[in-house]
């Protein structure tokens, strides 16, 4: 029997493009499990169903071997499991020579493997590299100012002889926002609830 396995890392991101090319190479729709999350571990409950349904002789096929994962070691003992515990093969439609289907002789399975842990690697090394990314773009965003995590609250009243400063013209508004370190909107948030209280 032929599965297809999808997997996307987020809900919002969209699947068709590998469903697409598991239809075309006759997949049925009925065999094809997805699962939408991370590829850092095989810990995914379609991943999970579709082992347990495979047996020596059946076949999944992916659209490209990052689907499968991207930890490099998890990816190699997941092949092997597949591959040679229960004797099913691996067909990864973006690279023809990672298909166990063909060249079953030892030559044909080394090229396989070899490919298979360069291919590994660089799905680790470029998940290893979108982190450093994220990473360098969270420090540069606060760097610039920008805040992470729950807005900060402010005690309106506190902030009362800061805004009377600026009515009576001793200080800007600008120099009122630096003085409290809040952005343009939570400083006219605080003038509108002083606004609310009575005088």
């Amino acid at each position: 029997m032929i599965f297809g396995y999808i997997r996307v890392s987020t809900r919002e991101q969209n699947t068709d493009r590998q469903l697409i090319a598991l239809k075309e190479y006759g997949v049925l729709p009925e065999n094809i499990l997805t699962d939408k999350q991370s590829g850092k571990d095989f810990n995914r409950p379609n991943y999970k169903r579709l082992l347990k349904r495979i047996h020596k002789g059946d076949c999944i096929v992916i659209k490209s071997i990052d689907r499968l994962g991207r930890n490099y070691k998890d990816i190699i003992k997941q092949w092997q499991l597949i591959t040679k515990d229960k004797g099913a093969d691996i067909i990864v439609l973006d690279m023809p020579i990672l298909n166990t289907s063909l060249n079953k002789d030892l030559i044909g399975t080394l090229i396989s493997d070899i490919v298979l842990q360069l291919l590994s690697y660089v799905a680790e090394n470029e998940r290893i590299n979108i982190r450093q990314r994220q990473a360098e773009g969270i420090a540069a965003a606060k760097e610039r100012g920008v805040r992470f995590g729950r807005p900060q609250t402010y005690d309106v009243n506190k902030y009362a002889p800061i805004f009377e400063k600026v009515k009576n013209k001793e200080i800007t508004q600008k120099e009122a926002m630096f003085e409290i370190g809040c952005c343009p909107s939570t400083y006219y948030r605080i003038k509108r609830e002083l606004n609310k209280i009575p005088a």
